[in-house]
């Protein structure tokens, strides 16, 4: 796993991330690192509204989006970096200007396409870490492939209704996606019960994970996952260390 190369702070930097460069352990050489890292979020929807915009708030220097399709009103009420005035267009395109209008240092690409094993390798490559935040099973499965074949950490996160889970995935050092769910599930829809506090919860979790691990400090969900119920607020960290390890990322390993 190859980390970001830090870039120098100006003074820009130090006023605005002065809070966090406060935090024992981070410091100014954790902000570097930050603004030298470079995130895929896929997609930039529920879960990955908040994502995007927690690493943007942080002061991660570069993200790419990707998202297919058009803003429709049913995803309102969890794509937070969506607005009223943009149902009928692209949603990567709005997401990405309201990043740009946030954190003006920041660079956006934005890839209006969900990914697919045609494009995950490319996507991939071109980050230093990613967030997966797909709601499809096949897209997560062309990430995690991508990430294990060009060493890339990736935060999984998931949801449903008041449920949600998180982990982090490394390759050679923890299970993969495959080896926690070896085949889509049959059962498994595009459109699912969901509020949007739900994944709000889980993207800023998500987007901790990130920050963790780019800038190199704290405890990331390796080989552990929280899985939680917000229903009753009850909150779980189960170990993922034992799970038998699949033939693609164990013949890696």
């Amino acid at each position: 796993m190859q980390e970001p190369t830090p870039q120098p702070l100006d003074e820009h930097d130090r006023s605005r991330y002065a809070w966090q460069i406060d935090v024992p352990d981070f410091g100014e050489e954790g902000q570097a690192r930050l603004k030298g890292a470079s995130v895929l979020v896929t997609r930039c929807g529920g879960l990955g509204s908040p994502v995007a915009y927690e690493l943007a708030a942080a002061g991660v220097g570069r993200i790419i989006l990707a998202h297919g399709g058009d803003l429709k009103t049913s995803d309102l009420n969890r794509q937070l970096l969506m607005k009223d005035s943009a149902l009928g267009s692209s949603r990567v395109e709005c997401a990405a200007e309201r990043l740009r209008e946030f954190a003006p240092k920041l660079e956006v690409k934005a890839v209006p396409s969900n990914v697919s094993t045609d494009n995950a390798m490319d996507l991939v490559e071109q980050a230093d870490l990613v967030v997966d935040c797909a709601p499809m099973f096949e897209e997560r499965f062309a990430l995690n492939d991508a990430c294990l074949e060009l060493d890339k950490p990736m935060v999984e996160c998931a949801m449903y209704e008041l449920q949600a889970t998180i982990t982090t995935l490394v390759p050679g050092r923890t299970p993969c996606l495959r080896c926690l769910v070896p085949e889509v599930p049959p059962d498994w829809a595009r459109r699912f019960p969901v509020f949007g506090a739900v994944s709000g919860t889980v993207g800023c979790l998500a987007a901790m994970e990130a920050i963790k691990i780019l800038a190199g400090f704290g405890d990331p969900l390796l080989g552990r996952m929280l899985t939680m119920n917000l229903r009753d607020m009850t909150f779980a960290n189960t170990s993922i260390d034992g799970v038998p390890r699949c033939s693609r990322c164990g013949s890696m390993g």
